[in-house]
């Protein structure tokens, strides 16, 4: 962000212009959003403050009863410039302040520090009402960059920020305090990005529909791993949710022992055996995707059947125990991944494979990063706020997280998801981008008493949505 500012006055728009357009973008969304009422606008020493200077002035002109606290005195040229413009009534912050709406200028997404003195007292007493709060850019005490609070941080009903979302606004515990998030555009233009909004935009145009030409066989070859008869109900989930998505084949390779089970509850999603890890790797030898790892056991068999895999050229997804069977030695599992293959581990999975990285990254941004970096694969990092990252760079995190997910055996579906996409010759990265959306989609649309056997039913109306548009 503080680039593209640079980059917009560089190319002749006045810093103070910037400054009020992003007002009036504030003002805009509270004269949308509230009726005219008892209005205090809280201003930082900052731009951040200098915004509000803005949003005060335009309600005054709109016919609301405003009035400014100022934390202190402006430092800098364009917040001068619009606290000048400010004519209306300025109370002394360190009185008791009440209002019926309050506007957080103090501190905005560039803060560096915790809150202290008159800033902490203020943001504490606002925190009661936060249905009541409109945050520019960030609520006061949450920085933009990590989405993590340093100590007293604010909260707000919404948010209003500018040219694009930043971290804290989609990473929790951060976005649970902004509210609902509108983003503006102050006139900043592109700027070259590598972190997204996982959103159906960063996807959808490269979606593998169908044509009136497709057959079967042109859809793709996807396989999953079953784990042994008393662990087989995972990989079906799996198997039935790429199917759904659209791959054109899908079979669950068995060990012979879960032959009898797995053949009593499949129908469209075919069967096979095999023995041993050669017998597993002639039958993915011609397939375009493949998921290990749901229910497969931590133990030796599943380490060389992961192995085997990564012998084949299909593109691998793994989930659960083919990730934490190389918690000892994840060198040897990153040794064999391709670029096109899919890692999604849960924060205590991610932790056996990635030790300390997530504890010792700023965010789960970077954390996840930096891990699809070491494994030279792409990583999905389960949670509410689902970060997909590729060796690349770029990286996305999902702003739909369904809390209805956390439940057993929805993983497995996630992983079918992805696996079912690549069969069908997406990119792995928009993918596993596009499977986590979906997913999250589908529970959305069921809610309470969703389980993992629901989604792949629910699928079908989530996909004809993308694919009409509506």
């Amino acid at each position: 962000m503080a680039a593209a500012d640079r980059a917009a006055v560089v190319a002749g728009t006045p810093a103070i212009d910037l400054m009020e357009r992003a007002g009036a973008a504030v003002a805009d969304a509270v004269l949308s959003r509230f009726a005219p009422c008892e209005t205090l606008v809280l201003c930082g020493p900052g731009d951040n403050g200098g915004d509000g200077y803005v949003v005060a002035r335009l309600l005054a002109e709109q016919g609301w009863p405003v009035r400014v606290a100022a934390l202190a005195s402006p430092r800098t040229d364009s917040a001068k410039a619009m606290a000048t413009l400010w004519t209306g009534v300025t109370t002394d912050i360190q009185e008791e302040i009440q209002a019926t709406l309050y506007i957080d200028a103090l501190f905005g997404a560039g803060l560096s520090g915790p809150l202290t003195g008159d800033a902490a007292r203020v943001v504490h007493h606002l925190n009661a009402t936060p249905e009541r709060v409109v945050a520019i850019d960030t609520p006061s005490g949450l920085p933009g960059d990590t989405g993590l609070p340093q100590g007293v941080c604010g909260r707000a009903g919404l948010t209003v920020t500018f040219h694009a979302r930043k971290p804290a606004h989609v990473l929790e515990p951060g976005r649970g305090r902004c509210g609902e998030v509108v983003v503006a555009d102050i006139g900043l233009g592109e700027s070259a990005a590598t972190l997204f909004e996982n959103t159906p935009e960063l996807w959808a145009p490269r979606f593998p529909w169908p044509t009136a030409a497709s057959h079967k066989h042109a859809r793709g070859r996807m396989v999953v791993v079953s784990g042994p008869a008393w662990s087989t109900g995972a990989a079906r989930l799996a198997a039935r949710a790429g199917l759904r998505i659209g791959a054109g084949l899908v079979t669950v390779l068995s060990p012979p022992d879960a032959l009898s089970v797995n053949a009593a509850h499949l129908e469209a999603v075919m069967l096979r055996p095999f023995d041993s890890e050669a017998e597993l790797e002639t039958l993915a030898t011609d397939v375009d995707a493949v998921v290990i790892g749901p229910a497969a056991g931590i133990n030796e068999t599943t380490l060389m059947n992961v192995l085997a895999l990564a012998r084949t050229g299909a593109a691998l997804i793994l989930d659960a125990d083919a990730i934490t069977v190389f918690r000892q030695d994840p060198e040897e599992l990153f040794s064999v991944l391709d670029r096109d293959d899919v890692l999604t581990p849960h924060p205590g999975e991610f932790e056996r494979l990635f030790p300390g990285i997530l504890d010792s990254a700023p965010e789960r941004i970077s954390a996840t990063r930096r891990a699809a970096e070491l494994a030279d694969a792409v990583v999905l990092l389960k949670g509410p706020d689902t970060v997909v990252a590729s060796p690349d760079g770029r990286a996305a995190v999902s702003l739909n997280g369904s809390p209805w997910l956390a439940t057993a055996g929805t993983g497995d579906v996630l992983a079918g998801y992805i696996a079912g996409l690549v069969a069908q010759g997406m990119d792995s990265f928009e993918a596993a981008c596009a499977g986590a959306w979906i997913h999250a989609e589908a529970a959305q649309s069921h809610g309470p008493g969703l389980i993992a056997e629901d989604l792949p039913g629910l699928t079908p109306a989530v996909l004809r949505r993308l694919y009409t548009g509506t």
